[in-house]
């Protein structure tokens, strides 16, 4: 039998080599300690024999984020979600054959956006196990900022009944309330708070705006993992005045929709997505 250590360390490599980009261990005891997930959301509650949770992460380029909303990001969104359960299933299948029970939660936890309209809330929160796992802190956009990525990252979690070494909590917001995501959101969704760094959320109007978007095909919105700064992959794709252009964008296109600051990503969106004529990414008036 394997000591917790060697078991962990295996895991790990076992993801890496099947394409995770980031990988945290939280013992079950933090959703209690934290106390911030209802009873039946937790993990002993979907599986009673968990001790562990593995949560698994896969990045989404940025540029191909920036052409947000397109029929590109729209299918590197569902590669992202494909890996993440292949590579979850997998995982779970590694386990058994290690001599340890395991279970996963598929990467979204809902069927669809309108059934996730009349229950507004996944069965199983990836963002708040991906916050115990220590891979990041959750910003004003409600998304999971990791340093690596940003809120530009996906997540599928696993169960196991082993007891691993557990990954530190990281204690400092990464979110610094640029209001980016605030100032640039389609539907006003996002609203600043001055007593925390979570902002206040319109989950409604999110989620019709992704209802929107699925007939034509090119949901997910993902505007606030876009205009995020945070992360290192902006390093990676180092852009001038990218903060302006992200800003800018809404007005710059309403006057001039083929504005050349914005031609790689109206391109994009104009050929194999929806008609340049059809203001998709125009504000609703207050």
């Amino acid at each position: 039998m394997k000591t917790d250590n060697e078991l962990k360390t295996l895991i790990k490599q076992f993801a890496q080599d099947a394409g995770a980009d980031i990988i945290g261990f939280a013992p079950v005891e933090r959703w209690d300690e934290y106390n911030e997930v209802p009873p039946d959301f937790r993990p002993q509650s979907l599986w009673e024999p968990t001790r562990s949770v593995i949560v698994i992460g896969v990045s989404m380029p940025l540029p191909i984020v920036e052409t947000t909303p397109s029929f590109l990001h729209k299918e590197t969104y569902v590669a992202a979600n494909r890996t993440l359960d292949d590579l979850a299933f997998n995982l779970v299948r590694f386990l058994n054959r290690q001599g340890q029970a395991a279970y996963f939660f598929t990467r979204d936890g809902f069927a669809s956006l309108r059934l996730l309209k009349d229950r507004p809330r996944a069965a199983f929160s990836h963002v708040m196990a991906a916050k115990y796992a220590g891979l990041g802190t959750i910003g004003l956009n409600n998304c999971l900022l990791t340093p690596e990525f940003g809120p530009r990252v996906r997540f599928v979690s696993v169960f196991t009944a082993a007891v691993l070494e557990p990954d530190p909590v990281i204690v400092k917001d990464l979110c610094i309330k640029c209001e980016a995501c605030v100032k640039c959101c389609p539907v006003n969704a996002l609203t600043l708070r001055e007593d925390q760094v979570k902002g206040d959320y319109d989950v409604m109007a999110c989620i019709d705006r992704h209802i929107e978007l699925n007939v034509d095909k090119v949901s997910p919105c993902g505007i606030c993992t876009k205009v995020c700064p945070i992360g290192k992959d902006r390093s990676l794709y180092t852009q001038k005045g990218i903060m302006k252009k992200y800003l800018q964008e809404d007005e710059a296109l309403s006057i001039n929709p083929d504005d050349p600051v914005y031609k790689s990503w109206t391109h994009v969106r104009n050929y194999g997505s929806w008609n340049k004529d059809y203001p998709r990414n125009s504000k609703p008036n207050k």
